[in-house]
């Protein structure tokens, strides 16, 4: 019987020879990066500072007394972050650090099953090996588990809200949503959507959640309110390292900030523009308008604010996935140059051209945002004029290939003409 499978009776579809051909690479990618790159780490950190503070918050120690003038991750968590993530103290801090890997692993799994579950794809699909490999190889998973942050969980609430607020389950939305709100307010630009459908429950639990976790943990901490005084300020300032937003590059590379405005002002105006054409004419096409709007919302975020790490990339996987719908935004080649740019985990850094080398390196994030923000206003400026111009707005913007086809009309029957026999006369 298993040498059968081997070599089947009937010829193998193309789709199933490509899922044989992808899914052992996928689940050894998956085993790679958790049990290898994960494990051996990297000078880049991101769990220490974690540790070391759930081990001070739970012998009562001061929390907030980080330099931020050193470029080291910092210990950054609000005190409703502090207190839920301090049981990963109770062990010692490897054990700890394998556990926090694996629950992230976790957490970005679930996230795919729940995302194929999402775009009404099953375990049996091409799709299934494909986003799982690609998640894994990319540079936004690859360096989660390397440097070992939460973000995996923050994609997994992502992935639990969008999926909740389509259901209509708006306070365990909410929910989810302030349980990312209590740790880091990275996916706070969601709440527009909510807000745009009426879905007024999801504030409930969304603000009520962390205000709860906040209520709790701050009797417990010694320094709450030093992160009111001393790293929230820090927070809110843009930086020149480590920050692929356009801020960031500006101040490194030195562009004057009269043009880093100029050029934050144009996207924001595109941003502004797509935004409304997939509310005003999109929004009937629940999961198509959710899953972009959330994709450009976030990568709006991550351009236009403080900070921006090409590692946030994670949270852009719902948007990605709208490439498997016939109206996606995503069905060109510029799209996908753009997801390069932020998701490919290969490093453009050159011992024989460093110059440009480290300017393609240090640029390609936020290049790729710019390009994906550019693509998705294009796409969609053009449909809303193809529209306009046939005369179908009222109808929305969907691309003409994929109206219902008019039936033909059918051809007016001719008459033959008969000679006309005059009657004589009697």
């Amino acid at each position: 019987m298993f040498l059968r499978q081997l070599e089947p009776r009937t010829a193998r579809s193309t789709a199933d020879a490509i899922k044989f051909a992808i899914w052992p690479i996928a689940i050894l990618t998956v085993l790679h990066r958790v049990f290898v790159k994960a494990i051996n780490g990297n000078i880049t950190d991101d769990f220490k500072p974690v540790y070391d503070a759930a081990l001070r918050f739970l012998n009562h120690e001061a929390v907030y007394g980080a330099n931020y003038d050193s470029v080291d991750p910092h210990y950054l968590y609000p005190p409703s972050g502090t207190l839920l993530i301090s049981p990963i103290a109770v062990i010692d801090p490897e054990k700890s650090r394998w556990l926090f890997i694996s629950v992230n692993a976790i957490a970005i799994i679930v996230a795919w099953y729940l995302l194929l579950k999402l775009f009404k794809l099953s375990l049996e699909s091409i799709a299934a090996p494909i986003l799982l490999l690609a998640m894994f190889a990319s540079e936004t998973v690859t360096n989660t588990l390397i440097f070992t942050n939460i973000n995996g969980c923050v994609l997994l609430a992502e992935v639990a809200f969008i999926s909740l607020l389509l259901k209509r389950k708006d306070l365990w939305a909410g929910a989810a949503m302030g349980l990312t709100f209590a740790v880091k307010p990275i996916l706070a630009p969601l709440l527009l959507i909510p807000l745009l459908r009426g879905q007024w429950k999801v504030f409930i639990t969304a603000i009520g959640v962390p205000l709860v976790l906040t209520a709790l943990a701050w009797p417990l901490s010694v320094d709450a309110i030093d992160f009111v005084k001393h790293t929230l300020p820090y927070l809110v300032e843009s930086r020149d390292y480590f920050n692929s937003a356009i801020v960031g590059n500006g101040e490194y590379y030195g562009l004057p900030t009269g043009v880093t405005w100029a050029i934050r002002l144009l996207f924001g105006g595109m941003v502004a523009v797509s935004l409304w054409l997939l509310y005003r004419y999109c929004r009937e096409d629940e999961l198509f308008f959710v899953a972009t709007s959330s994709g450009v919302l976030l990568t709006a975020s991550f351009l236009l604010t403080s900070l921006g790490q090409m590692y946030y990339s994670m949270m852009l996987f719902p948007l990605l996935m709208t490439v498997v719908m016939k109206n996606s935004v995503l069905r060109n080649w510029p799209a996908w140059f753009a997801i390069y740019g932020f998701m490919s985990y290969d490093s453009w850094l050159s011992t024989r051209f460093p110059a440009a080398g480290r300017l393609a390196e240090y640029m390609k994030t936020t290049l790729g945002w710019s390009l994906l923000l550019i693509v998705v206003f294009a796409v969609l400026s053009d449909r809303y004029l193809a529209a306009r111009r046939e005369g179908r707005l009222a109808g929305g913007i969907e691309p003409s290939f994929l109206l219902p086809k008019k039936a033909p009309a059918e051809p007016t029957p001719v008459l033959s003409k008969q000679p006309v026999t005059e009657m004589s006369e009697t």
